[in-house]
C-alpha cells in the first residue's frame, strides 16, 4: 500500500471511529433524558408546544451542535494541548446535553427542531433575540453567537496558531450568544430538570468563557466584536 493510501485509510478510520463515538454519546444523553427525572414522575405534566421548555430544548440543541462541530475541528487540527483539552471538554459536554434535550423532546412527542424554522419564539418579550426582541414570530436568522458559513469555512482553512486563535474567538462568541438563552431557560422553564440543565449550562459556559478570554489574550489577540 502506498503512503497516500495509508494516510487515506487512516483518515477514513478516524472519521468512522469519531462518527460512532458521536452517535454513542447522543444515545447516552438521550437515555439520560428519558430515564432520569422524566416529566410526570414528579407530578408535572408534559409541556405545551409553545412552552419555554420545548423551545429551549429545540433551539439550544441546534446551537450546541454548531459548538460541537467547531470543537471537533479543533480536536483534529490543533497542536496546542490547551486548545485540544478545551475542545474535548466542550464536545463531550455539549454532545451529552444535546442527547438529553433530544431525549426529552422524544418523550414529550415533539420534533427535535422547530417545524417552521423560527428560533427563540419562546423568548418573546425577553429582549435577547437576534437583532432585538424576537417577538411572537421568532427569528429565521441565526441565533446569537452562531458562526456563519463563511466563518466556518475560514476556520477549516486555517492552521497552526492562526487556527487556534480563530477557534477560541468563534467559540467565545458562541458561548456568549447562548448565555441569554440559558439564563432565560433557567429562570422561566416549567420543568425542574430543564431549569437545572439550563443553569448548569450557564455556569459551565461562564467558566469556559473566562478561560477562553485568558487564552486569547495569552496568544496576543482580542475577542471578536459583536
Amino acid at each position: 500500500m502506498t503512503e497516500p493510501e495509508q494516510r487515506h485509510g487512516g483518515t477514513a478510520t478516524r472519521v468512522v471511529v469519531l462518527s460512532i463515538a458521536v452517535v454513542a454519546v447522543l444515545l447516552l444523553g438521550a437515555a439520560v433524558g428519558l430515564l432520569i427525572q422524566l416529566p410526570g414522575r414528579d407530578g408535572t405534566s408534559v409541556p405545551a408546544a409553545d412552552s419555554v421548555d420545548v423551545g429551549f430544548a429545540q433551539d439550544m440543541a441546534v446551537h450546541h451542535l454548531q459548538g460541537v462541530t467547531m470543537a471537533n475541528l479543533a480536536r483534529d487540527k490543533t497542536a496546542d494541548p490547551a486548545v485540544r483539552q478545551l475542545a474535548f471538554d466542550i464536545q463531550s459536554t455539549q454532545l451529552e446535553q444535546v442527547g438529553r434535550m433530544k431525549g426529552w423532546l422524544t418523550f414529550w412527542g415533539y420534533p427535535e427542531q422547530s417545524v417552521d424554522g423560527r428560533y427563540m419564539r419562546w423568548m418573546s418579550g425577553s429582549g435577547h433575540g437576534h437583532g432585538g426582541d424576537p417577538g411572537s414570530a421568532g427569528t429565521t436568522g441565526p441565533m446569537p453567537g452562531m458562526a456563519t458559513s463563511e466563518e466556518l469555512n475560514r476556520l477549516r482553512r486555517l492552521s497552526g496558531p492562526e487556527f487556534d486563535v480563530y477557534f477560541l474567538q468563534l467559540m467565545l462568541r458562541h458561548h456568549q450568544g447562548g448565555a441569554p438563552m440559558a439564563r432565560f431557560g433557567a429562570e422561566n422553564a416549567g420543568q425542574p430538570v430543564v431549569r437545572t440543565l439550563a443553569d448548569n449550562m450557564l455556569r459551565s459556559q461562564a467558566s469556559e468563557s473566562e478561560l477562553m478570554r485568558t487564552m486569547i489574550t495569552e496568544r496576543g489577540a482580542a475577542p471578536l466584536e459583536g
